[in-house]
């Protein structure tokens, strides 16, 4: 799951495209590089998000399950792909 867009469903966030940076068997841990930074990432339980079978670009991904330092600007970068290559805004 790490490394995958997922979309909130419930709370003040709804609809907010992150990506998942960790997740556990309850919980995933969600950044969008802008209002939840990698430092401090969003605890949102699973049935309160959609995950989305699309993942971010390679280089990224590997970064995220190696474990290895990932920026804010990395994350945002691939929000906006994402939504331009969606229409998703």
């Amino acid at each position: 799951m790490v490394g995958y867009f997922a979309v909130s469903k419930a709370g003040h966030d709804k609809d907010q495209i992150y990506v998942i940076l960790e997740c556990d068997e309850k919980y995933a841990f969600l950044c969008d590089g802008e209002n939840k930074k990698i430092a401090a990432p969003k605890k949102k339980s699973w049935k309160h998000i959609q995950k989305i079978n699309i993942r971010v670009e390679e280089t990224l991904y590997s970064k995220l399950v190696n474990r290895e330092q990932i920026y804010d600007t990395e994350i945002k970068y691939a929000l906006r792909k994402y939504k331009e290559n969606n229409n998703t805004f």
